[in-house]
């Protein structure tokens, strides 16, 4: 589905992505670990295109869209949660859900479509707070809306950038279980994440970050017992 081939990329000359490679398949989900200052949230700016490679590809289903601007991007699929999350505070939930569905319905790409009763299936308490401004939500509130209006955008590939971070664990435990649900129908997921323990419950299999560069790719069976790895944990993750 997508693919990362030798990508280099920063700011202001300064180098940040190394000759990074790597490749998310359809129906899969993949995490992206590593610790503070690995480069991770530059790489989701790179794909998503909000920063321009110096060098390198990125394919979608073999189309190089490295050239395209952002929203493009989300024209062939491609939707994104950043860590700020960038709603519009002053308008309600409703009001952003519906600019993300109108964007959706000219320009989405999957095969299964979600409309505004799906993601709120998938988050009941949007139900009592569609005409609340954003703005006086909870931060977790904040993130299950920035969620569903990703995928009102009707993307194949869903990327998430830190949706753990600052959040209580009841709503990361919410998120989890969306985000297992979205699993289930085949949504492709890439989730970059600090919290290790949320990634493994997540995610199939993933990749090791650290200093812009990819340093480890841990498959299945190796993903799945990596909290066992103190020596990578340790090592990558401070932990």
């Amino acid at each position: 589905m997508l693919r990362v081939e030798g990508i280099e990329a920063g700011y202001g000359g300064l180098p940040v992505l190394k000759e990074l490679t790597l490749a998310i398949e359809r129906n899969e989900a993949v995490a992206l670990i590593g610790a503070n200052g690995a480069g991770k949230s530059t790489l989701v700016r790179a794909i998503c295109g909000l920063l321009p490679l110096a060098a390198g590809r990125i394919l979608q289903d073999g189309r190089e869209i490295q050239r395209l601007p952002a929203h493009e991007r989300t024209r062939h699929g491609i939707a994104v949660v950043l860590e700020a999350r960038h709603l519009f505070g002053e308008l309600t939930v409703r009001n952003n859900l519906e600019l993300a569905a109108a964007h959706g319905e000219r320009h989405g790409t999957a095969q299964r479509k979600f409309h505004l009763d799906d993601v709120i299936e998938l988050f009941p308490f949007l139900r009592t707070r569609l005409d609340a401004a954003v703005q006086l939500l909870s931060g977790g509130e904040q993130q299950m809306v920035a969620i569903a209006r990703a995928l009102l955008l009707q993307p194949e590939l869903l990327i998430l950038d830190e949706p753990s971070t600052g959040l209580s664990p009841k709503v990361v435990r919410e998120i989890v279980g969306a985000l297992a649900t979205l699993r289930s129908g085949g949504m492709s997921i890439l989730l970059v994440e600090q919290n290790v323990a949320l990634a493994v419950e997540t995610a199939d299999r993933a990749y090791v970050m650290a200093l812009g560069a990819i340093v480890r790719e841990l498959d299945a069976a190796a993903w799945k017992s990596v909290l066992g790895d103190e020596t990578l944990l340790q090592a990558y993750l401070g932990s």
